[in-house]
């Protein structure tokens, strides 16, 4: 993206570095379309003028609070802005009425006590310092006076800081639409405590995250004609069901299964369970504990959490019983049997486990056996088992934990929002949407897909709020600006989604193929197809199998 700032011999610029992404300079020669900076670490650099951005020399020494107020608004301006600002402690920056967050990878309670709660309460927004509270009240300020519900999108890579700024938006609303404490839990506290018991079954460690969320979540919290927290509801997506089953080093499985391994020892007794690396589905990674954490204090705390939001000592039970037994589960091994192609346990160490899961699910162990040796087929004219070696068995019992664990996650939710209970009079809300950031990984599975697809619809709807239809409305009204250059994805989602041949119609036909009909391949050049440089035309081609894309040389 060029500028449209005239640079000379003697203009302070930023130019590309490969190690810190941008470093400023000043030009010293130009050479018809090319410039030669000296860079403040002392080397000479030689970039396309249009490749250069004019660096501010009057920004404030402490950068600015909101990045509307900078005299460039381009890349390198805006990182040096928030990097200026992350220096001095101040991790929020607004710009216009977009917050900006950068993760302090540390504890800050004085920024979210209840002073700071009191401050930012009806204040204009703008007055003071940027701030998570301050998004919140003005949601809130417009529910109340002009009748307008609202949300409030929660974006950012994974490890960003989303979860624990999700859980300040939230602490601040039930601040604002609180109840004084009477008898009894009150809706607003449970909405609070939901949180902990969600990120105990919901969250893990990833590679850059500690407590990542490992499934979206909208909180949608309702609000009578009084301004007061009537209601609440809680919806969930995308829980990653694989990682349950498989992990890699050196990121954790979900916590609710370490927390349980640190439990008391009656519990530890009851349930059959060990040190965590006795268990497959937590031994494929070296990391068992985290820094500066303590599963054994965290599976109190969850448990206190699930007695606020209501869920009873027998329904707790009954939760970690289930949680064990897909830790017994995964430790079951199988082995050759008599007959082709047939599987049994493995040894006394197999069955003593099958035998424990069975307990623990009050189910019997013979039929369990069965269930996940065999496979059965039901046709119109009859059902038919089939025997399954020791790999597709122990396929069929990683698909059977994936499949408790994600059953039983609903089903907190499910007991959550009946235990909050919702107000159906009410006539406003606000809601909060934590989604996972974009992710890419090593091995990257059809879940990444999902995510990252999801994230882009987001930031098209951002693109779409905050640069298309701001800018169209400026040259409507004949406005003199200058126009913001944006990367817009919507050809990324066009490829995806928009076309009879786009990726997920072509891999949905794939899924349904029997292998007596043609797919439909498309193929994007890089100087050709809506997807390609030129965009000018899209070519096509009969492929059998499924999606492609080439590069036309």
């Amino acid at each position: 993206m060029g500028t449209s700032v005239n640079i000379i011999v003697g203009s302070h610029v930023w130019v590309e570095d490969p190690a810190i992404a941008w470093i400023d300079g000043q030009v010293v020669k130009i050479n018809g379309v090319d410039a030669e900076v000296h860079t403040t670490n002392g080397k000479m650099v030689v970039a396309n003028l249009s490749k250069l951005y004019p660096k501010d020399m009057e920004a404030p020494a402490g950068g600015v609070d909101d990045m509307t107020k900078l005299s460039y608004l381009h890349e390198p301006g805006v990182l040096q802005n928030l990097a200026t600002r992350y220096e001095l402690n101040e991790i929020y920056t607004y710009t216009g009425n977009i917050l900006i967050a950068v993760n302090p990878f540390q504890r800050l309670p004085h920024l979210y006590d209840s002073h700071m709660m009191e401050q930012y309460k009806g204040a204009p927004f703008g007055e003071l310092s940027p701030h998570v509270f301050a998004v919140a009240d003005v949601a809130y300020r417009a529910m109340i006076n002009e009748e307008k519900s609202n949300s409030i999108l929660v974006s950012g890579e994974s490890g960003a800081g989303k979860t624990e700024t999700t859980k300040m938006l939230m602490r601040y609303l039930a601040y604002l639409g609180g109840r004084v404490a009477t008898e009894g839990r009150t809706v607003e506290q449970q909405v609070l405590e939901s949180n902990p018991v969600l990120e105990a079954f919901g969250n893990a460690k990833t590679v850059r995250n500690n407590n990542s969320s490992r499934f979206g979540k909208f909180v949608e919290i309702q609000f009578d004609k009084q301004g007061r927290i009537s209601g609440a509801a809680i919806r969930t997506y995308l829980l990653e069901r694989s990682r349950v089953c498989q992990i890699s080093d050196p990121e954790r499985n979900y916590h609710c299964f370490y927390l349980l391994c640190a439990a008391p020892p009656e519990e530890i007794e009851k349930y059959k369970l060990g040190n965590p690396k006795s268990f497959h589905y937590l031994n494929q990674s070296n990391c068992y504990e985290l820094v500066g954490v303590s599963d054994a204090h965290d599976y109190l705390a969850t448990r206190r959490a699930m007695d606020v939001v209501g869920i009873s000592a027998q329904e707790q039970d009954a939760i970690f019983r289930v949680v064990a037994a897909i830790l017994h589960l995964g430790n079951i091994e199988f082995a050759k049997g008599q007959e082709i192609d047939s599987s049994i346990p493995k040894d006394d160490k197999s069955k003593f486990h099958l035998k424990m899961t069975a307990e623990l699910l009050m189910c019997n162990p013979e039929v369990l056996e069965d269930a996940l040796c065999k496979r059965v087929m039901i046709t119109p004219e009859e059902i038919i088992k089939r025997t399954l070696d020791p790999l597709n068995a122990t396929v069929s019992r990683d698909g059977l934990a994936k499949t408790i664990y994600s059953r039983l996650f609903d089903w907190l939710v499910d007991k959550i929002n009946v235990s909050i209970g919702q107000d159906p009079d009410s006539k406003s809300l606000i809601g909060v949407l934590d989604i996972y950031g974009f992710e890419s990984f090593k091995t990257n599975s059809f879940e990444q897909f999902c995510i990252n697809y999801t994230n882009e619809k987001l930031q098209q709807h951002f693109n779409q709020h905050v640069f298309k239809m701001e800018q169209e409305e400026y040259t409507k009204e004949k406005i003199d600006w200058s126009y913001i250059e944006f990367v817009d994805n919507q050809d990324v989602l066009d490829l995806l989604e928009k076309m009879r041949i786009a990726a997920v119609a072509v891999n949905d036909g794939d899924d349904d193929d029997d292998g007596d009909r043609d797919d439909v391949g498309a193929y994007a050049g890089e100087g050709g197809g809506p997807y390609g440089r030129e965009g000018q035309e899209r070519e096509r081609g009969r492929m059998r199998g499924g999606f492609g894309c080439c590069k036309n040389e």
